[in-house]
């Protein structure tokens, strides 16, 4: 170790009695410890003895023992404490470098820099620094403007943000200082002083330039310490443009002193009220996250890389922030087991426990946080405590702030103004209006500060928003609306007022509003939230609500909620209040549709969410079971959650439909593959690209998996290559590690199982294989064709998917539309689900096995209950019915797809007729035959032109000619060809004069029955016409499409009346959520009802949408409607059965 100069140890032996008589060890050993000169240990010796004398006795016996750097440190900190009588003492011995001095400076500092500074009293550089380097340039760029005239660069930021120490590394510059400060640089540290401290924090710098001007020019005497602030003031002023007119000065609280001024501070505003140039630097609130942790690993003398998991929590927890980083590694240093104790302190917002000595202003954190307070005056004060009621990163508008504050926006503005001034506020200037937010700490120490208040406080913004808005939500969609719409119940339920949450959150009105402007998953957030404390049976009603409902509330223009209601249970709170309402509204001629035989039904699904705008080829859980992620056609990958389906990441993934995603072990990485033949794993939290496999695969990738555990962390993909399909990668290489050869079609899924010693592959072949992964030997293959009787007649059965249960003995299939769960060990089908409208892409248990999810070409994805779905295939009927409907009762006739025949009656228990191919034979047994036709028939109807006159059968076909039959000899009468396409749909007018018919040509046409001639081309369609009908008066046509428009047409000259739903197209490809296969006016010709994916009641007059039921199935083929218009009964695609009455 270098010993200190002779000279300067000469000096303090000869000042040895002065200093132990005068200084407080205490002060000076917090600087010298941050020059890093004093060990703790010393410190903890030095303290240790009885009396401040024999404190200040072994502390300059330690000095002696030291080398230069601690004799400048001691030099300094006598200055910083105000010893400057005693400072001038050790002045004239002051050396000019040391070797580590030397190392320190290393990064642009001199010889000359170190005694500069030194003299000036600028801080050296902490023990622990980490450059900033863009923020140092930008503060150096703004000195050197100042070159030619005095000015003012402010340095501001919130308390602890590094702003001294960054300030102390622009000037250690040789440069900067020879070319534009050679007069000097100066620190003076204010702080929060007082009249009489910061007199004497002048006093000692006049004190250090006077003593200088007395060692240039020795006839200069040095002057009576000025007696007040403002002769101080004067006299600094006159050092300054007299004797060192190029002199830069260093200081924390503004006055004019005609020099060039770096100021760092927390008011941005202070240097408004002085003269001169004027520029700022804006220092962020916190280092980046791998700053920060080298911060940490040198505290502790290790690497980044190897520093435990609470480091990054640590980081996080205090958004990086200098301050907070630096107290923790410092008290780590000391204590290096502490890592979890400190996380938590954090965590419990325990800011006195952040506690070390330092050269820092303050020695904790809750020091810091209450000086920037305290600046504050006494009204602004108490609005600034208010905000503790707000969330970690959530921005505000001031128009929340003018509710809470009950001012004018304009005021709210100016007092918001005055605490980003103060760095006690942040602001958003991305946004316009001006979005506004506090620091994590500075909430942090809020919470802390008013814990025993916060209860009111939040009390006070939920009853300050009810008197703003007691007339009804806010619903502009605004900021401040999305503010109160997401954060009102938070408020809510911090106030404990669980009786206003209740009646807020069990409203369907509120479930509408914030439904239409936040969509479903914030409310279902809300329900999960605070389950806690709402009644639990109603709670689950509308969280069961909405978690079927949600992917219908996504959809624009946005659904009747009170109608999507009425399908929930009687029993449901949901359901009542939907009845109320709709009871209500018919009163006032509103249309609404109670779904009478509801309760039949039980639905299996848990949540239903629509993530992506196209199919969804993959939906995958974390390991967790918190998250899930999803990807399709949309060439995205999103992530959400899976309780609520609330976004949390999305990702333009792949330059293709991305066909796969699968989740790491520990949730840190998702892999994706791609129709572009590519595979990337990304980083999850930050949604980064990590790898990149791009040459291997020839053909698009279908599939890719994760093993089950990081014990050996492998990806398996498998894809369309003819041959070598199937490959495992490690993740850190560039190559594949293993390829498994045996399918000679693509493979479609690859599944490890749960030890991670098998792996399935699910291949257009047939068969799902299994393979040994330690050997890439194929180990048992499964023909899945036989294991689906039902579909037997097919050639092919495409294994899409298949995935394992936790034990390892049960694994699912999903083919067509329905998921299947089978028994490995016998090969036996043990359960299925039926829900899905499309074909099913994948399937998954989630880690547990409580939950199954599956995603779809039906753009959903849905979550399953295990345990519900562990019953036999249920019995479904087939859309083909007929429907009697007789004083009120309702009997409905249709066959299931176990080839029998269902009769079932509003209130009694199902019939069943098992029926083969028998020819049924009315009175005679005799059966006419009417051939002709030279393709499938698509239908018939009876044509009766006048009561009196003989029933003619119409007849159609996919051939495009209509036939005209004797219903009794069986005679063609008339054979028309109608369209150049097949004909879908014919419809006679109600006097039997008129008959109409539609085609794959795009057109309907309207037909004379006396003539046979067509005497109406209605064309305009672009797509198939596919139903037709005539209004009962018979002047109006309805025909509708594939592309689900429909139109109305004049029957007397032919024109167009409205075209209904031009200009509201729903989240669906079709406007209709599919093909309108139905067509139905009511009996006053007011009202038409159609359809297609779903069914819609339209005004006929306007063309406008009255009301949309939206089965749980879709591609309805048919529709009954009793006499009355009252009572609708149809079936879906999945086979359940509707039967609709109008509420009155």
């Amino acid at each position: 170790m270098a010993m200190m100069e002779e000279g300067a140890r000469s000096c303090l032996l000869q000042s040895r009695s002065s200093l132990e008589q005068d200084i407080r060890a205490s002060y000076l050993m917090d600087h010298m410890i941050s020059d890093g000169v004093l060990t703790g240990d010393e410190e903890d010796r030095i303290r240790s003895k009885p009396t401040r004398k024999e404190q200040a006795a072994a502390l300059l016996e330690l000095l002696l023992r030291k080398d230069n750097q601690a004799y400048i440190s001691f030099y300094n900190a006598l200055v910083r404490e105000s010893y400057g009588d005693l400072a001038s003492l050790l002045h004239n011995s002051l050396p000019l470098v040391s070797p580590e001095a030397e190392k320190s400076f290393s990064d642009g500092g001199t010889r000359y820099v170190q005694a500069v500074l030194s003299e000036g009293g600028v801080p050296q550089r902490p023990v622990v620094f980490v450059s900033r380097p863009a923020l140092v340039n930008r503060v150096r760029e703004k000195l050197y403007r100042l070159q030619k005239e005095p000015g003012w660069v402010t340095v501001f930021g919130m308390a602890g943000s590094g702003k001294s120490v960054l300030a102390a590394e622009a000037v250690r510059d040789h440069a900067l200082i020879t070319e534009c400060f050679p007069g000097g640089v100066h620190w003076l540290s204010v702080g929060q002083l007082d009249r009489s401290d910061l007199l004497v924090r002048i006093q000692s710098l006049c004190f250090r330039l006077e003593q200088q001007s007395q060692e240039k020019d020795p006839s200069s005497s040095l002057h009576r310490p000025p007696g007040s602030l403002e002769e101080a003031k004067e006299r600094l002023r006159f050092l300054m443009l007299r004797r060192y007119p190029r002199m830069f000065s260093w200081t924390s609280r503004s006055f004019s002193s005609g020099c060039r001024v770096l100021l760092t501070t927390r008011d941005r505003s202070l240097a408004d009220c002085v003269s001169g140039s004027k520029s700022e630097v804006a220092v962020e609130s916190g280092l980046e996250e791998d700053q920060a942790l080298e911060i940490l690993a040198l505290y502790v003398n290790g690497k980044p890389q190897r520093l435990p998991e609470q480091a990054r929590s640590i980081v996080r927890e205090c958004k990086g922030s200098p301050l907070v980083v630096s107290l923790i590694g410092a008290l780590l240093r000391e204590f290096p087991d502490r890592w979890a104790y400190y996380l938590h302190t954090l965590q419990q917002k325990k800011f006195k426990r952040i506690r070390k000595s330092s050269s820092y202003d303050y020695d904790a954190l809750d020091q810091a946080m209450a000086a920037s307070i305290q600046v504050l005056s006494e009204e602004h004060r108490e609005l600034y405590i208010d905000l503790t009621v707000l969330e970690k990163d959530v921005k505000v508008p001031a128009k929340v702030l003018s509710v809470l504050w009950d001012l004018e926006p304009e005021e709210v503005e100016d007092v918001l103004q005055d605490f980003v001034n103060k760095s006690l506020l942040f602001r958003d200037c991305h946004h316009r209006p001006y979005l506004y937010y506090l620091h994590d700490l500075q909430l942090d120490f809020l919470a802390e500060m008013n814990r025993s208040g916060l209860e009111s406080l939040h009390t006070k913004v939920v009853c300050q928003y009810q008197q703003r808005y007691s007339q009804g939500p806010p619903t502009s969609g605004d900021e401040e609306c999305l503010y109160w719409f997401r954060f009102l119940t938070y408020h809510m339920a911090k106030a404990n007022l669980t009786q206003e949450l209740c009646s807020l959150m069990f409203s369907l009105d509120w479930v509408r509003t914030k439904a239409q402007i936040m969509g479903p998953a914030h409310l279902i957030n809300d329900y999960v939230e605070y389950g806690t404390i709402l009644d639990k049976e109603v709670r689950g009603h509308f969280q069961e609500f909405l978690s079927l409902n949600g992917h219908q509330l996504e959809q624009r223009p946005f659904p009747d909620v009170v109608q999507l209601a009425l399908s929930q249970p009687d029993s449901s709170e949901v359901y009542r209040q939907a009845l109320l309402q709709a009871q209500e509204r018919a009163t006032r001629g509103g249309l609404y549709l109670d779904w009478v035989n509801k309760s039949s039904l039980k639905s299996l699904s848990r949540l239903v969410v629509q993530p992506h705008q196209g199919s969804i080829y993959s939906a995958c859980f974390s390991h967790d079971g918190t998250k899930i992620a999803s990807c399709g056609s949309s060439k995205t990958l999103r992530v959400f959650k899976s309780t609520s389906g609330e976004k949390l990441l999305e990702i333009q993934a792949h330059d293709d439909e991305v066909l796969c995603c699968a989740f790491s072990p520990d949730d840190h990485l998702l892999a994706t593959c791609s129709s572009d033949r590519k595979v990337k794993v990304w980083n999850v939290e930050r949604g980064t690209l990590m790898r990149m496999f791009e040459d291997e695969h020839e053909e698009q990738v279908n599939h890719c998996q994760f093993t089950n555990t990081l014990r050996r962390l492998l990806l398996a993909t498998c894809s369309n290559d003819k041959f070598m399909n199937t490959k495992l990668w490690n993740i850190n290489k560039p190559s594949s590690q293993n390829t498994m050869f045996g399918h000679l079609e693509p493979v479609n899924h690859c599944c490890f199982s749960p030890d991670d010693a098998y792996l399935s592959t699910s291949s257009s072949d047939g068969t799902l294989k299994l393979w040994e992964v330690s050997s890439a030997n194929e180990w048992k293959s499964i023909d899945v064709a036989d294991m689906f009787p039902e579909q037997r007649e097919q050639t092919e059965v495409m294994v899409k998917c298949s995935t394992w249960s936790a034990d390892g003995r049960t694994i699912i299939c999903a083919a067509r539309n329905a998921v299947f769960l089978w028994d490995i060990e016998t090969s036996k089908k043990m359960a299925d689900c039926s829900g899905h409208l499309s074909w099913v892409h994948g399937v998954q248990f989630s880690p547990d096995g409580s939950l199954l999810l599956s995603c779809s070409d039906d753009q959903t994805v849905r979550v399953w209950e295990t345990k519900k779905v562990h019953t036999s295939s249920a019995v479904c009927l087939k859309r083909d019915s007929d429907v009697l409907f007789n004083n009120g009762d309702i009997t409905v006739v249709a066959a299931d797809n176990r080839n029998r025949l269902q009769v079932r009656g509003l209130g009694w228990r199902h019939t069943h007729i098992h029926t083969h191919n028998d020819v049924w034979r009315w009175r005679t047994g005799e059966c006419v035959v009417l051939e002709g036709h030279k393709e499938q028939v698509r239908c018939f109807s009876l044509l009766t032109t006048t009561p009196s006159s003989e029933t003619h059968l119409l007849s159609w076909s996919f051939d495009g000619t209509i036939k005209v039959w004797d219903m009794s000899s069986g005679e063609l009468l008339q054979d028309l060809v109608c369209h150049q396409g097949a004909v879908l749909a014919c419809d006679v007018s109600p006097d039997g004069q008129l008959f109409a018919t539609t085609s794959a040509d795009k057109t309907a046409k309207v037909w004379s029955s006396a003539s046979w001639e067509c005497v109406r081309l209605l064309d305009g369609h672009q797509d198939c016409v596919r139903s037709c009908r005539f209004s009962w008066n018979g002047r109006r046509l309805a025909t509708g499409d594939d592309n689900g428009e429909i139109r109305l047409w004049n029957v007397k000259d032919g024109t167009l009346l409205k075209i209904c739903s031009r200009d509201n197209k729903d989240a669906m490809d079709s406007l209709h959520g599919g093909w309108v296969t139905d067509l139905h006016f009511s009996p006053d010709n007011t009202v038409l009802l159609s359809t297609g994916g779903y069914i819609k009641w339209w005004n006929v007059e306007k063309g406008e949408a009255l009301q949309t039921f939206y089965p749980t199935g879709a591609n309805l083929k048919r529709i009954h409607v009793s006499p009355d218009f009252s009572t609708f009964v149809t079936i879906d695609n999945i086979g359940i059965l509707y039967i609709l009455k109008k509420v009155e």
